[in-house]
């Protein structure tokens, strides 16, 4: 489990949110067309006209890193493996939030037992959120984001024209109906009468396409956008893992949505690194539309306010202990804040997830076991 909490904060949603893309479970939509046009390497072909950068063909090798590139994280080194590249387009690094969500849901549900089937369903239910949803998610979304990496990434694979075009889009489609084919059997597996999981996946994929694609394009607004992203890395893994082994019930529903108020927090602390790519393309990100003083605080707000809220309900609801355990998880989150973050949110970004956000995962856990009783 302790490897688990580190690879957890060491990504954490807002490292997802580097590209923004509400990932997980986000499935497109069957009657969706990918326009089909040459990818160019200059940002002149954004939908603003306005910035003019050239893109080298590849990253500088002294500054790439191999780890990087398999992660799908900054600081990637150039690649011509295109398997490596595909692995690349999914950001392994998103996946264990969503996984994360999977293991609290079936907390959630009191029903999951350490027997053999339990465990597979469980490992299915993992891999439809993470490598299967997540990676059709994120490849989704560089997709769509290809203009503004020329800008902010131009050695990314999309736009450096390491990957085809379509080899891209076969590459959606295929994790796409990879992810719906894993709901499906974990319906049938479960002998649910109503198909839940499949319903759910498909949900998630909507929101995901309309969260990076036009005309909706919700990341264009940083409080919907956000909020989105949360839910999609807190919520819906941990329906899913919930309806898979027991009832989701509509205060689970409730609960999760608030929650995702504390991952909208989150989401943001990745947007004060993009504030110029933002604003040269329209996007209003918290940072871009009420400056980064601002937009610090709503972050921290938004995570701490949340959590203190959780608090409360559990205390209301006859679980001081557990209550008692959440505000313990909270008073670390806040040290790191003031330590961190609010100093400088951008030098000290990779510093504050790191150190607040392990505790902000086992509070998601606590919650969930507090639910189950």
């Amino acid at each position: 489990m302790a490897s688990v909490l580190n690879m957890v904060s060491s990504i954490s949603l807002s490292n997802l949110n580097a590209n923004r893309v509400p990932t997980q479970s986000a499935f497109a939509p069957v009657s969706v067309s990918f326009t089909r046009r040459r990818l160019t390497v200059r940002a002149a072909e954004t939908d603003t006209n306005e910035v003019e950068s050239s893109v080298p063909d590849k990253a500088p090798a002294k500054a790439g890193s191999s780890v990087n590139q398999l992660l799908g994280i900054k600081g990637a080194s150039q690649e011509t493996n295109k398997w490596k590249i595909r692995l690349q387009l999914t950001k392994p690094v998103t996946w264990p939030p969503l996984v994360w969500g999977v293991v609290c849901g079936a907390a959630a549900s009191g029903n999951f037992h350490w027997t053999f089937e339990d465990v597979a369903k469980s490992i299915m239910c993992m891999c439809m959120s993470g490598p299967l949803l997540t990676g059709y998610t994120q490849t989704l979304n560089d997709w769509y984001d290809r203009e503004i990496d020329a800008i902010n990434e131009p050695y990314r694979p999309i736009p450096s024209g390491a990957i085809s075009e379509n080899e891209v889009i076969t590459q959606i489609w295929v994790l796409l109906l990879g992810g719906l084919s894993f709901a499906g059997i974990l319906d049938v597996w479960a002998g649910h009468k109503f198909p839940i999981l499949f319903y759910l996946a498909v949900g998630g994929s909507l929101l995901s396409y309309i969260y990076s694609a036009p005309p909706l394009k919700l990341k264009q607004n940083g409080w919907i956008g956000n909020f989105a992203l949360g839910a999609s890395y807190i919520s819906l893994p941990w329906w899913a893992g919930q309806a898979l082994f027991g009832t989701l019930t509509p205060d689970i529903i409730v609960l999760t949505l608030l929650y995702s108020i504390a991952g909208l927090g989150i989401a943001i602390v990745n947007d004060f690194k993009s504030v110029e790519g933002d604003r040269a393309l329209g996007l209003q990100s918290l940072p871009v539309a009420f400056g980064s003083e601002t937009a610090k605080w709503i972050c921290v707000g938004a995570i701490d306010i949340t959590q203190l809220s959780v608090a409360g309900y559990l205390l209301a609801a006859g679980k001081p202990y557990y209550a008692l355990a959440l505000l313990a998880l909270i008073a670390p989150q806040v040290f790191f804040q003031f330590k961190y973050f609010l100093k400088d949110p951008v030098k000290y970004d990779v510093k504050y997830q790191a150190s607040a956000q392990p505790f902000l995962v086992l509070g998601l856990l606590v919650t969930a076991l507090a639910t189950s009783h």
